[in-house]
């Protein structure tokens, strides 16, 4: 995949816009706990922006990767690793009884796929896939993954198995993506890992943190 003639000043809008609203991950998720609220307001933003970068370039959303073509290939080549991570979900899980798995891992596996795919379009696409392309700065393909991946982990502080887990799958994810970009695979899998990832080894029921007020779901 060609880089698009993208400039400079539009892809440091996207980076920064990408860190700001991590920052409003901190506030609106971490401290005020609006968790709902936020993530419909970034879907619904950053679709907004798809849309209308789509319309003034319409191969902008194969350049992100928002494409179906080699959709069954990235996910053939990831499908070992995420069976991997499965199995180490669950034994550590076991292991430190940490397992927590409600009829709400249902929702949670059609749901956060979509909220998978939006982290992998902000964090892959916008940082890594920005630093690769960016005129002018010629950083090597470790060190944008590198960067992506600490940035990924970051966000998920102050959960420790959260920035572990998220760091070590961002490295997966960056060489993936940087090669292949396809964030559709990445999404579906950061969203099934996530899940399991949360309802075993973190032990939280991530279905009732967003949804909990909603639908009166005690925790």
């Amino acid at each position: 995949m060609t880089s698009l003639t993208i400039s400079n000043r539009t892809r440091i809008f996207e980076i920064s816009a990408v860190i700001f609203t991590a920052v409003g991950k901190f506030i609106f998720m971490d401290y005020l706990h609006w968790k709902l609220a936020f993530i419909a307001v970034i879907i619904s933003f950053w679709t907004g922006y798809v849309y209308n970068r789509y319309k003034a370039i319409p191969d902008i959303i194969s350049y992100w990767g928002f494409r179906t073509d080699n959709f069954k290939t990235v996910v053939l080549t990831v499908l070992p690793f995420g069976f991997s991570t499965f199995l180490i979900c669950i034994g550590i899980g076991l292991y430190s009884g940490s397992i927590n798995i409600t009829w709400h891992i249902i929702p949670s596996f059609m749901l956060y796929p979509i909220w998978g795919t939006i982290q992998q379009f902000l964090l892959i696409a916008l940082i890594a896939g920005n630093l690769q392309d960016f005129r002018g700065l010629k950083l090597n393909k470790g060190v944008i993954i590198l960067i992506t991946a600490i940035l990924f982990g970051l966000i998920h502080y102050p959960y420790t198995w959260l920035m572990i887990g998220t760091f070590i799958l961002a490295i997966f994810y960056g060489f993936i993506y940087l090669k292949s970009r396809n964030i559709f695979a990445l999404g579906v899998f950061h969203g099934w890992l996530g899940a399991i990832f949360f309802y075993t080894i973190i032990g939280r029921d991530p279905f009732v943190e967003i949804f909990g007020k909603l639908f009166h779901l005690a925790k």
